[in-house]
């Protein structure tokens, strides 16, 4: 029987996933990539740490999917959280769970993941072509036919589009996916950022760019009434905040506003106002002939006491024992609140992935192979599936991808 011949465009988690697994079933596989190297933007996710899924259940990953949760079903409950695990451990990548679930390589590179994929498709026999951009997919007869590039045309009885969105650009992410949906007559839907940083209206949080805060409480109130709140890790940037209970929060904020929506931080939300009001009292006692900005050292990070100081309205050369109970009270206030307005987000150059993509109801979902043509298969960032921080949308490409890959790559006698 002839070998089955299987494209797949895109060599990032989902395509290097779908590329192994469907050679390991006995399909002559070839990769294409545009970029000189494999996995560019798994190099970079996690800050480079890699968060490659999370140890939840397939149940409890659903209830974090942003967008189509049920499609994922059948692709969670065939290649969960555990299986990837098992997958990279196999491949020699010992793995730790951290906070919330999130799973890293316990080397904290994610470079460990992008070379285990690579080895994934070595072993298996895929051939690997860099530097080799895909301008459109053929189609004949209801079928995928193939690909052409700057080369010509490569024949193909399948062709998995892992393309991605159209978050981080610059690591080759550019849309195309999206527009050989359409030439196959794909509905895409409405494509935006999303867990996107925010930027904000005052200036300052540049001063502060860098400074990552944890256990902090956060919501966003928009014309009086809350739309979003969260507990967790954020960072300041050089236009506004960002981190992982910032980045949902964008999905909360659709729609014109008469006033600017505001991100309100409690820097204290362990303690209620009394308590913290004892707690202050106790620092300043302990520090009473300080100034108040070094007396605030054991309640926050140094570079953040200026700007609740300024917040709270205290001359920063006053003496700890100097404070007023009102001006006490105050400084209270700005550690539960500290609030800024939100301008917008920071568009897809900053974004984690996109929201929107090929239109589900058009993809079989144990398959992810099209409904429209027989032989075209649809993976990861490309669909229109997104998740919230903490592992799932890298999880999300890789069932995807692993699902592709197994559909395609089975003999035709099996499918």
């Amino acid at each position: 029987m002839r070998e089955k011949k299987i494209i797949v465009i895109g060599g990032g988690a989902s395509g290097m996933m779908a590329a192994g697994e469907a050679a390991k079933l006995g399909a002559a596989v070839s990769v294409y990539e545009k970029n000189d190297r494999f996995g560019r933007k798994l190099f970079i996710t996690g800050k480079g740490r890699c968060n490659l899924t999370n140890a939840r259940g397939p149940e409890e990953m659903l209830e974090h999917i942003s967008a189509n949760r049920r499609f994922l079903y059948s692709a969670f409950y065939a290649f969960g959280s555990r299986e990837l695990m098992d997958f990279f451990e196999n491949l020699g990548v010992p793995l730790v769970v951290e906070r919330g679930g999130r799973v890293f390589p316990r080397s904290g590179k994610s470079g460990d993941i992008v070379r285990a994929l690579e080895r994934h498709m070595s072993e298996n026999g895929v051939e690997r072509r860099l530097n080799s951009e895909v301008l459109s997919v053929k189609t004949d007869g209801g079928k995928a036919a193939g690909i052409f590039t700057k080369s010509g045309f490569a024949p193909a009885d399948a062709v998995i589009v892992a393309t991605g969105g159209l978050s981080y650009p610059a690591t080759g992410s550019t849309g195309d996916g999206y527009r050989f949906a359409r030439e196959a007559g794909h509905r895409v839907t409405e494509l935006s950022p999303a867990l996107t940083p925010l930027v904000t209206r005052e200036k300052w949080v540049s001063g502060l760019m860098g400074l990552s805060l944890r256990n902090v409480g956060v919501k966003v109130v928009i014309e009086g009434l809350k739309v979003y709140e969260d507990f967790g890790e954020m960072v300041f940037t050089h236009f506004g905040v960002s981190g992982p209970v910032v980045l949902p929060a964008g999905r909360a904020m659709t729609g014109r506003y008469a006033k600017a929506p505001v991100l309100s931080i409690d820097l204290k939300p362990a303690l209620g106002e009394e308590q913290l009001d004892r707690r202050i009292l106790r620092d300043f006692g302990k520090y009473a002939n300080k100034d108040i900005k070094n007396a605030m050292a054991d309640l926050l990070p140094r570079r953040l006491i200026p700007v609740i100081i300024e917040r709270a309205g205290i001359d920063a050369g006053k003496k700890a024992c100097e404070i007023t109970r009102s001006e006490r009270k105050a400084l209270g206030k700005a550690l539960k609140s500290l609030d800024l307005t939100i301008t917008g987000g920071a568009g897809y150059n900053e974004a984690v992935v996109t929201s929107g993509g090929v239109a589900v109801a058009e993809v079989n979902p144990a398959t992810m192979e099209s409904r429209l043509v027989k032989g075209l298969y649809f993976t990861g960032e490309v669909l229109d599936v997104d998740a919230l921080t903490g592992g799932y949308n890298l999880q999300t490409a890789f069932s995807t991808g692993w699902a592709a890959g197994r559909a395609a790559g089975r003999p035709a006698a099996e499918r």
